[in-house]
């Protein structure tokens, strides 16, 4: 099996992809910019020695770089041997990532494109964590449902499209088996944990303020609330197949990932 680099490897998707193609038996290299080696998007300097006998990669999409640098970066991926690109978009990219993902099929490499949800894991590692720890969740997004999907099922399908036949040139958008509005999820999580948390709706501006208050940039902050916007507006509350199309099995479900969750 061909060596894979993994961006991201410190992230919620980069680490399980990281630890599954591990368990295949494939050489791993994981990279992040506090790893070795280290990989910035901002220091083309470093990608180098990321690359270096790489034949297949998974490309974290990056979030605030503009759509030239991940260009630049799959160029030098395929003129150093790259053969094979998964990339990590989002289903609701549209015009932030729709470009990227044209970036990565026109590279000359075999390419998978995965579109997936809003993660399970933000509740427990991700930007909802704190609130949830602390009780109560937080946000402007109404009684609107998303069809959250497990960071574990992105990674198998990720390590599927990386190292067997089938996967070139298929999008795969991920969700999971049902959509689930924020107050659902918390009744999950205190049913499961036995511990009181609950979601409270607030304003936009609100929301903005107390990211900013935490240290996230205006850009980040404004760009949060306008994701929760689509949320309360059931933007995201459709179900995808990718995982049934990739995998041939059914999603994980919020019940089962909240149960073997730590909730301390």
């Amino acid at each position: 099996m061909e060596n894979v680099l993994v961006l991201g490897a410190g992230g919620k998707t980069g680490r399980r992809v990281a630890a599954q193609l591990g368990e295949r038996g494939v050489g791993v290299r994981a990279a992040s910019r506090r790893g070795t080696p280290a990989f910035d998007w901002n220091v083309p300097e470093t990608w180098d020695d990321a690359l270096d006998g790489m034949g297949a990669v998974y490309v974290v999409r990056p979030e605030l770089q503009p759509a030239d640098v991940l260009e630049g970066f799959v160029q030098r991926a395929v003129s150093r041997g790259a053969e094979r690109l998964v990339f990590l978009s989002a289903r609701a990219g549209g015009d932030m990532d729709r470009p990227r993902e044209r970036i990565i099929q026109d590279s000359g490499a075999a390419w998978t494109i995965l579109r997936p949800t809003w993660y399970f894991q933000n509740f427990s590692e991700g930007q909802f964590s704190a609130d949830v720890r602390a009780g109560e969740l937080r946000l402007p997004a109404g009684s609107g449902r998303e069809a959250f999907v497990d960071t574990e099922d992105i990674a198998e399908v990720a390590a599927a499209a990386l190292t067997e036949p089938g996967h070139d040139g298929q999008i795969y958008a991920l969700s999971g088996p049902r959509a689930l509005s924020f107050e659902e999820a918390m009744r999950v999580i205190a049913e499961v944990s036995g511990r009181p948390v609950r979601y409270r709706e607030i304003p936009s501006d609100e929301y903005v303020r107390l990211l900013v208050d935490e240290g996230e940039t205006d850009r980040f902050a404004n760009l949060q609330a306008k994701l929760m916007a689509w949320i309360s507006e059931n933007e995201g509350a459709y179900l995808s197949d990718g995982v049934q199309r990739a995998l041939g099995r059914e999603p994980r479900s919020f019940e089962d990932y909240a149960k073997r969750t730590t909730w301390a």
